[in-house]
């Protein structure tokens, strides 16, 4: 809208100029046109010593026929004239051009020209200052605050046709880091609140063990029957210091990054642009090859944003642990579920690990000296179940393919 404003002012202000112009030429050429109505006043006339009245004329200051004894002062006086031949006769027609008046009307539209085009920077500067700059101070800054942990510093709510879905999107960034800074928080406190009481509750079984050794040790007991209920009393212990280790394990593995997902519907394109869009860039300057195999779109049952993490995931396990020659996305379709298979070439993974490669923190032994954390595949493992779908992986030769199944939507 303020740009509008500012072109129309502009617009309005070459108008004035161009108008003014055109006025002064219009009165600069005004003597032309009078000299050409006295020529056709002389020439209807038909009177050689007739005389127009010059009070008709604005321009017109005289007028006069040629006369022998008049010589060449004829063509020599006055400042402005024109000289007619009219049926035989030579008349002197002088004028006179005032443009000082005119000139007046062009500078003061000249002047009027620029104050306006200098408001209308002014305005424009204001309004780029007040809709742009001030915005761009405010986003410098909120990073900062992010890195030093003041999550609770909100932005400005208010409404911005240019910032106003950055500014809505870093707000919600900063909701949250605050929410993940809270749950960890949490996870850490009842961490180690577990660990203290489990750490408590093995202590009792382990020093009765520590005893019963002892006793056993310097052959305290004699009879064979009390020898006897000393090793049940170990294997009690023992047994009780398993299950506080099964905890310990099932604690380790439970969803302890609290993935969600949404229960919506969405079409297999809104997700794969993304991935397209983004891998090309990125693989093309690396040499390999990527290529997406046609497909009919279908809407699928789950969360598209979810979907597209789960699919990035895979593709960065295929950059990281293939050979870079290629990678490809292929489509099939099977009962009520559209499979999505990504294959990698350069597959080094052993047989042995492909019945923990989905497991948390679990890294093959084609890793090397790669850096990751072995939770790609796992991530995509839980949000694809959370989904209602499955995922799995096989080795074909040098070949590593990992397939999701999701679920079509009944229409």
């Amino acid at each position: 809208m303020a740009i509008f404003f500012v072109v129309m002012l502009f617009l309005i202000s070459g108008i004035a100029l161009f108008w003014s112009a055109n006025e002064d030429k219009t009165s600069a050429n005004l003597y032309k046109i009078e000299i050409n109505r006295v020529e056709n006043e002389l020439k209807n006339a038909g009177d050689p010593d007739y005389i127009p009245d010059l009070s008709r004329y604005e321009t017109i200051s005289g007028v006069h026929r040629y006369e022998p004894e008049d010589g060449d002062s004829f063509f020599s006086t006055g400042d402005s004239y024109h000289i007619s031949d009219i049926d035989g006769r030579l008349y002197r027609i002088e004028y006179s051009v005032d443009l000082s008046g005119e000139r007046k009307k062009v500078y003061k539209a000249a002047i009027i020209s620029i104050g306006a085009t200098i408001l209308s920077l002014i305005f424009f500067l204001v309004y780029f200052y007040i809709t742009i700059i001030r915005h761009f101070k405010q986003i410098a800054e909120y990073p900062g605050h992010l890195s030093k942990g003041n999550l609770t510093l909100p932005l400005s709510k208010e409404k911005n046709g240019i910032f106003g879905e950055f500014l809505w999107g870093l707000d919600m960034l900063r909701e949250k880091l605050e929410e993940e800074k809270k749950k960890n928080l949490e996870l850490q406190k009842e961490r180690n609140v577990f660990l203290l009481s489990l750490s408590h509750d093995i202590k009792t079984p382990v020093s009765a063990i520590k005893l019963y050794s002892a006793a056993l040790k310097k052959n305290l007991y004699k009879e064979e029957n009390k020898i006897q209920e000393v090793g049940e009393k170990i294997e009690k212990n023992a047994g009780e210091i398993e299950e506080y280790i099964s905890k310990i394990i099932k604690s380790s593995d439970e969803d302890f990054l609290d993935l969600r997902v949404q229960d919506q519907e969405f079409y297999l394109s809104e997700a794969i642009s993304p991935i397209r869009d983004y891998y090309q860039d990125k693989l093309g300057p690396l040499g390999t090859e990527f290529s997406i195999d046609s497909f009919t779109d279908i809407l699928l049952r789950g969360d598209r944003d979810r979907f597209v993490e789960v699919l990035q995931n895979i593709m960065e396990n295929a950059i990281k642990y293939g050979d870079g020659e290629y990678i490809r996305m292929s489509f099939s379709d099977e009962e009520d579920a559209r499979l999505i298979t990504v294959t990698n070439s350069g597959c080094t993974l052993k047989e042995s690990d492909m019945e923990h490669i989905f497991e948390s923190f679990y890294r093959g032994s084609n890793v090397s000296a790669r850096p990751g954390s072995g939770l790609g595949l796992y991530i995509a493992r839980k949000l694809i179940n959370k989904m209602g779908g499955e995922i799995f992986a096989s080795i074909d030769g040098d070949l590593f393919k990992v397939t999701i199944v999701m679920h079509k939507m009944n229409l």
